[in-house]
């Protein structure tokens, strides 16, 4: 269906390919967009690969509606969404900046669009992929219009059941997009590591056959450099500069101290999980039967009480202590000596 490896901005993600990590500026701009910038180049400085932002406005994501169905849930329990959003939103007009000091440095920038609209003017734009936030994946006319631009695209799952997973994905191959990865990804904020399961990494894998990555809300560094450990080809973490700046999403983002521990581990992770590999020629052994105490000739050998199998190796191994128990000794053995067949005689 899906090709198993695909290019963002020439690189290469996917099997046999190192983790790509994706840096969620997300609401952390806080309206400024000298802190947007900042983000950009300290997540280039920290070794992310990408740097994701979210195109919408309140008004295309949500209703100025201030009854109990439009008031936002967990985290931001008791904000309506609009005012929420309307806080959160990136002013469009700020974008085409964005590339160029993204380009500057030498990091991509793509977005999340949320409705037709968004799709439209990031095409203008020349996005070079494109992410369908969890939230957005039920939204298959949406998705629909977002495969027709032929763009890579991130499909994160959030809380979709595999039914609705697989609706997502109908349409993406109805589209005929090939470039798709997936995301499992677990919608609190934060999120407990305990309801993060990342052994559906490795089903969604072998379910879609495409390259699936971790979008993560955990506090610190260890669940995404597990997901790596356990075959993630994608991390996309919320990246803030200094958390002690509040915004709607600070609460929950990595610091570049916390990033910069992502990619290093992650690569450090990747090159230790390797491939299935085993010695094709055994080590010498490390173990050998010896003497623990002077053995005259003729004396019986008896494990225990005058040898033992102990390091270091280049004696008799310890496999064969029942050929040698009981038998005689055929010479001197003075205590320490690594025992070897011309020093056993016969019972």
């Amino acid at each position: 269906m899906f090709n198993k490896r695909f290019k963002i901005d020439n690189v290469e993600i996917g099997e046999g390919c190192k983790p790509y990590i994706i840096a969620e500026m997300s609401a952390n701009h806080g309206n400024k967009i000298e802190n947007a910038i900042e983000i950009i180049q300290t997540a280039k400085a920290c070794g992310a690969d990408a740097v994701k932002i979210q195109t919408y406005t309140a008004d295309t994501l949500t209703l100025n509606c201030q009854i109990d169905a439009f008031k936002a849930k967990g985290a931001w329990e008791g904000v309506y969404l609009y005012d929420l959003y309307k806080d959160a939103a990136m002013p469009w007009e700020w974008i085409p900046k964005l590339q160029k000091v993204a380009a500057d440095v030498g990091i991509t920038l793509f977005s999340s669009p949320f409705d037709f609209s968004s799709v439209a003017f990031l095409e203008k734009l020349d996005m070079p992929a494109y992410k369908i936030a969890s939230p957005e994946i039920i939204d298959l006319p949406l998705v629909r219009r977002i495969a027709q631009t032929g763009k890579p695209i991130i499909l994160s799952t959030g809380n979709a059941t595999i039914g609705q997973i697989n609706e997502a994905c109908a349409v993406l191959i109805e589209e005929g997009v090939k470039d798709v990865a997936i995301l499992k990804c677990t919608s609190e904020y934060p999120a407990s590591p305990k309801g993060i399961n990342l052994r559906t990494i490795a089903n969604l894998k072998e379910v879609f056959q495409c390259p699936v990555g971790l979008s993560d809300h955990t506090l610190g560094s260890a669940v995404p450099i597990g997901a790596i450990a356990l075959g993630a080809n994608i991390i996309e973490k919320h990246f803030i500069v200094d958390r002690t700046e509040t915004t709607a999403d600070s609460f929950f983002s990595a610091t570049p101290e916390e990033l910069k521990m992502i990619v290093d581990g992650g690569k450090m992770v990747y090159d230790a999980v390797g491939d299935i590999s085993y010695p094709v020629k055994a080590l010498p052994p490390q173990r050998s039967l010896i003497a623990v105490d002077d053995i005259d000739i003729g004396e019986l050998l008896i494990e225990n009480k005058n040898f033992k199998s102990l390091r270091p190796g280049g004696g008799i191994e310890p496999k064969y202590v029942n050929l040698v128990e009981n038998r005689k000794a055929s010479q001197l053995i003075l205590k320490g000596t690594l025992l070897t067949w011309d020093m056993i005689g016969g019972k």
